[in-house]
């Protein structure tokens, strides 16, 4: 989708309404839109970030993204539900080393338990190094963010490092997973680290060590991770051998030890020069997971693939089926906002966005039933909708049993506007979306706005947060509850 603009637009919470009997409907409706406050001295949200959402329990959140003031600097945001209230928003406090005009930035959030979270993100020192941070929220109250201790390898200058994704399987137990530079003047190379939280402590980050075949610099990288319990975790990404090939990197942490990285076994229909990424990863328990990325077939078209971890063990990924509409080339996109959701093994959900025939952009939604990825369907859009858009499809997802789920997506109207969109599924049948009412009689959630994330609770109680555009341009966020 989108790294979107500037302003937040906190969570819808929606009630899934539900009967203890077997095979009961679930029946969410999202309610009017509310603003979400911004701190003090904020303009609105840098690029419409206000991306990432953790649900430890129904009415208790974090939400994490950037906000900017008027002189254009960036600083991390948190936001806190606590019992169905969202308080007042942080502001990230850097290391001591940081200068706030080279941008302190939050990616992802995780919470073990209610009201103990943790986040990451990036920050830029005077000399123009980019260092990777964690904020840590104890009882309710966020900490000052810690510079991560990368790898004994890393350099002291001209440092590149980032923090992409976190998980906490409980209350300071976490992993971090992203990307630092090794290496000297112009031998800089990028490499793959974790980082682990052990009972409140963070150790220092160690290298992931790639495939043998790696290029010199093999662009490495760590993007996603999903940490089923205390040290037992799946990580996904990529790098490029020797030939310049980009493959898709997955890591497993067993027992607190992460092994070495491995190359994902592509589909059949793979090109040469695959160019295989890993956006998507989620773990329905230890060992058990599901990712979703991207890949090259012979003439350039770029398809999606999905994989399964089973038992501890990745499989031969395969490639996703589109909607019968979709062109030779169908330029399948994921966001990377957790757009694959998986309630238990071998039931899973997932979408993104695809080119049909007649050059539109269309969102699209797929399954898998019992270990087996069904053909996927197009995104059914509201009346009066045109396509989904480059900026829009299907961008995350939330289950609370197999075959329920919702879905957040963003199209495009025949105003040409940008509009958000909630989908909701039933015995594995997504229905039409419902578009959300935008708060402050807004029009459009802008090309960089929109729903970026879904944390439902098996209670049917669900968060989402996004961003929506104002008549001055800037990007604000919104949150709505229904329970």
């Amino acid at each position: 989708m989108k790294f979107k603009r500037v302003t937040l637009f906190v969570a819808l919470t929606l009630t899934i309404v539900s009967s203890t009997s077997a095979g009961a409907s679930v029946n969410p409706t999202w309610q009017a839109a509310k603003n979400a406050d911004l701190p003090s001295g904020a303009t609105g949200l840098y690029n419409g970030n206000l991306s990432v959402l953790s649900c430890p329990a129904p009415g208790d959140c974090a939400a994490a993204g950037i906000d900017q003031d008027s002189s254009g600097n960036s600083y991390g945001l948190l936001l806190n539900d606590v019992s169905g209230v969202w308080r007042d928003p942080t502001k990230v406090t850097p290391p001591a080393n940081a200068d706030v005009t080279y941008g302190v930035s939050v990616y992802d959030v995780s919470c073990g338990a209610a009201i103990d979270c943790s986040a990451v993100g990036t920050y830029g020192d005077s000399s123009l190094n980019q260092w990777s941070f964690v904020v840590d929220e104890v009882d309710g109250v966020w900490q000052r963010a810690s510079e991560i201790v990368l790898p004994a390898n890393a350099v002291k200058s001209s440092q590149v490092s980032d923090l992409h994704s976190i998980s906490c399987a409980s209350a300071g137990n976490c992993s971090a997973v992203g990307a630092y530079s090794v290496g000297a003047g112009a031998n800089l190379v990028q490499e793959p680290f974790v980082a682990n939280e052990v009972a409140g402590h963070w150790t220092s980050a160690q290298e992931i060590t790639l495939p043998v075949g790696a290029n010199f610099n093999p662009f490495g990288e760590l993007s996603q991770v999903s940490c089923s319990r205390a040290g037992d975790c799946s990580a996904a990404g990529s790098y490029i051998d020797k030939n310049n090939v980009t493959h898709a990197l997955v890591a497993n942490e067993v027992a607190g030890i992460w092994r070495a990285g491995a190359s994902l076994a592509l589909p059949a229909n793979a090109s040469a020069y695959a160019g295989a990424i890993l956006s998507e990863l989620t773990c329905a328990n230890a060992g058990n997971c599901a990712a979703a990325g991207t890949y090259n077939v012979p003439g350039g078209g770029v398809e999606m693939l999905v994989d399964n971890e089973t038992n501890g063990a990745w499989g031969r990924a395969s490639e996703v089926v589109l909607p019968a509409n979709a062109a030779a080339n169908p330029q399948v996109l994921l966001y990377g906002f957790g757009g694959v959701a998986c309630p238990s093994p071998g039931d899973c959900a997932s979408g993104g966005q695809y080119q049909d025939k007649s050059g539109n952009t269309q969102g699209f939604l797929v399954n898998e039933v019992s270990g087996h990825w069904q053909a996927s369907t197009e995104l059914a859009l509201p009346s009066g909708a045109v396509q989904a858009g480059k900026n829009g499809g299907v961008v995350a997802l939330s289950c609370i049993s197999v075959g329920k789920c919702t879905a957040g997506a963003a199209y495009q109207d025949s105003s040409g506007n940008y509009q958000a969109l909630l989908i909701n599924e039933t015995n594995n049948a997504w229905s039409a979306g419902t578009r959300i009412t935008l708060p402050s009689g807004a029009s459009t959630v802008g090309q960089a706005g929109g729903v970026y994330a879904v944390d439902c609770q098996k209670t049917g109680v669900c968060d989402a947060v996004g961003s929506y555009e104002t008549a001055s341009g800037n990007y604000l966020g919104f949150t709505d509850h229904a329970s």
